[in-house]
């Protein structure tokens, strides 16, 4: 069942018996015809707040993060599993969690 957050953003949280592996998500993101990449990054490492012209939607794959929305006074925890979906032009930062983070993602147009 997804959780709708805000207008902004929205959590789907992974409703597998399992957590999902990499291959799993990338070949998910294929069969609906997108064009996922994964990045990655080490422990506590922090992104300054941006927003992106397009809808960026990802997938936590490894570790975990939170996602700060400034203009909303919000910050969402994401785990293994956990999708998010930010619309376009959503000022967004982002905080990798003590163990470093593995997430999968794609860029949809508006």
């Amino acid at each position: 069942m997804a959780k709708k957050v805000s207008n902004n953003f929205r959590v789907v949280p992974w409703t597998g018996h399992q957590h999902p592996t990499l291959s799993t998500i990338v070949t998910l993101l294929k069969q609906q015809n997108y064009r996922p990449y994964h990045w990655e990054n080490t422990p506590n490492y922090r992104y300054a707040v941006r927003t992106h012209n397009y809808r960026k939607v990802f997938y936590v794959v490894e570790g975990s993060v939170d996602v700060s929305f400034p203009d909303e006074n919000t910050v969402v925890r994401l785990r293994v599993g956990d999708r998010l979906e930010i619309a376009p032009n959503v000022r967004h930062g982002i905080q990798v969690g003590t163990t470093g983070v593995r997430c999968v993602e794609v860029s949809l147009p508006q």
